[in-house]
């Protein structure tokens, strides 16, 4: 083997300079190797991501065949490759100039893509389009949410001045109604023995008290009738509620209770309450003219701020909640914010008054609770009441010890109105009861009799009256005056002069207008005797 033998002894002549290139030939095949190892395995795993992925695969393999160049050259130094290293090269060479084409070509894309700094700021810029879109949204949810607590306060303001205004229509027409109710019971005792007449004066009379239930749903609605609250067991309120309501609503109608075993007792005034579930349950009736099913159901519940937030006038806290629901004809969505609004109905013409809601309205948020109404265009309607919850146990009212049908007495009892017709009425009525009467329009010719050296046994005060105080001012002036001075008050309406939080003071004797003389006998007496 006479070349292997000169190449091995031109190694042994040179052996550092032949060491040195062994060496640095495999150093290098092994970077061309750890290239084409590194590229091809991030190719392999990154394959979708990688662009000109074909042309980053054919770079991979001529470094790898690189470095096979490498390994021959060693090889050579013992056995001759110039064959293999020639096929090589020249594959080296055509292949050369095919990447010269191809990256020459790409350059100018490769001028383009994004570099690091680039991408930072695409993403920065990105980041602030994200934060300034989130800004318009929440931009947008604020200008929502401040559209709707402007409806809700337009809203509240327009039932405020429905209120006073019904509240101002009832004063004035429950002092009228005051008159005819009390002269219209003096003529039918005198015509009692005429039919004719006396069925005249039933129909006025009949006429009135319908006036009457008007004025005091009126009251009810703008939050001025007085109320006398107390701890109310309300599942046994519901089941005596069921029970009158079965033969008013017909046998066509089903009435199913679901009553909370745990249900609190709520702080509410009971007859109040009662009236309301009617009103409630006679206009579930009549979404049902071909029957269906009237449930009713207490639950206590409680309130939270994300509640009250979306419903403005309610207040978080716990409460007990009486859901009366109907499966009739529903109301339709457009009509939900006005049917709580007085004389609105969704009936016929002539089948309702359109105050019946706006009174359950009105006398749950005098007992400040919450009232919320759900409704489906033919699937039927909810009506949820949320009462205070009361701290104790419910309570019994006590019974009223029996009084003749007309009181009579002898006393002297002063009379403050300031209405001339419902004065002189009264001042009638109270001498026909055997008592010596005294009167004043005002506060102050009020004040001038009880300063003057007349006997007076009663005060019989208007609370709502002209002179620089109203009734209760007057009364307490009074009391200065004449220490241990009976007070009996009467009203139209109550404004906060005897009413307070929602209830009638604890002191008070109030004979609601309007009233027949069987009442005024009775509270007159009640009140000289206290």
């Amino acid at each position: 083997m006479p070349t292997l033998t000169v190449q091995a002894a031109g190694l042994q002549g040179a052996s550092v300079w032949a060491w040195l290139q062994v060496v640095s030939n495999g150093l290098i095949a092994s970077a061309f190797f750890t290239i084409a190892f590194v590229v091809g395995t991030f190719l392999r795993r990154r394959w979708r991501d990688v662009m000109f992925r074909g042309i980053v695969g054919a770079l991979a393999t001529f470094v790898a065949v690189v470095g096979v160049t490498r390994l021959l050259a060693i090889v050579d130094l013992w056995v001759p490759t110039s064959t293999i290293t020639d096929v090589i090269n020249v594959f080296l060479g055509v292949t050369s100039i095919g990447i010269i084409v191809i990256m020459i070509k790409m350059l100018p894309q490769l001028l383009v893509l994004p570099t690091r700094i680039t991408l930072q700021k695409a993403y920065a810029q990105l980041e602030e389009e994200i934060r300034q879109r989130r800004a318009a949204e929440a931009m947008v949810r604020r200008f929502q949410e401040i559209e709707a607590n402007e409806a809700q306060v337009r809203q509240a303001q327009k039932m405020e001045a429905i209120g006073q205004l019904t509240g101002g229509v009832a004063h004035d027409f429950n002092n009228i109604l005051t008159v005819i109710t009390g002269t219209i019971e003096i003529l039918a005792d005198a015509v009692k023995d005429k039919p004719q007449l006396a069925g005249i004066a039933g129909m006025i009379s009949a006429a009135a008290e319908r006036g009457a239930d008007l004025t005091r749903h009126l009251l009810a609605f703008s939050r001025r009738q007085p109320l006398q609250p107390r701890a109310t067991d309300i599942n046994a309120l519901i089941v005596e509620a069921g029970r009158l309501l079965r033969p008013t609503l017909g046998e066509q109608i089903e009435i199913e209770s679901m009553l909370a075993h745990d249900s609190a007792p709520a702080l509410i005034d009971p007859s109040q309450l009662s009236t309301a579930i009617l009103n409630l349950a006679l206009n579930a009736r009549d979404a049902m003219p071909d029957g269906g099913k009237l449930t009713l159901e207490t639950k206590n519940v409680t309130l939270d701020e994300h509640y009250a937030q979306l419903n403005r006038d309610a207040k978080p806290g716990s409460y007990v909640m009486i859901a009366v629901s109907d499966t009739g004809q529903g109301i339709p969505a457009p009509l939900l914010d006005k049917v709580f609004e007085p004389f609105f109905t969704t009936k016929d013409v002539g089948k309702g008054s359109g105050l019946g809601l706006s009174m359950v309205y009105g006398f749950v948020k005098q007992s400040n609770g919450h009232v919320k109404i759900y409704s489906e265009e033919g699937h039927g309607t909810t009506v949820k009441l949320y009462l205070p919850r009361a701290a104790g146990l419910p309570e019994t009212p006590a019974a009223e010890p029996g009084r003749p049908a007309v009181a009579r007495g002898d006393e002297t009892i002063l009379i403050v109105e300031d209405d001339a017709l419902v004065r002189d009425y009264v001042v009638a009525q109270v001498r026909r009861l055997g008592y010596r009467t005294l009167s004043a329009s005002n506060a102050a010719d009020g004040l001038t009799i009880i300063d003057s050296q007349e006997r007076i046994d009663l005060l019989f005060t208007d609370v709502i009256i002209p002179g620089g105080m109203n009734g209760r001012q007057l009364a307490i002036e009074a009391e200065k005056r004449r220490p241990g001075l009976k007070v009996l008050y009467t009203s139209g309406y109550t404004e906060n002069a005897i009413v307070h939080h929602g209830r009638l003071d604890a002191d008070v004797l109030l004979l609601a207008k309007p009233y027949v003389s069987a009442d005024l006998a009775r509270m007159i007496r009640t009140a000289l005797e206290a």
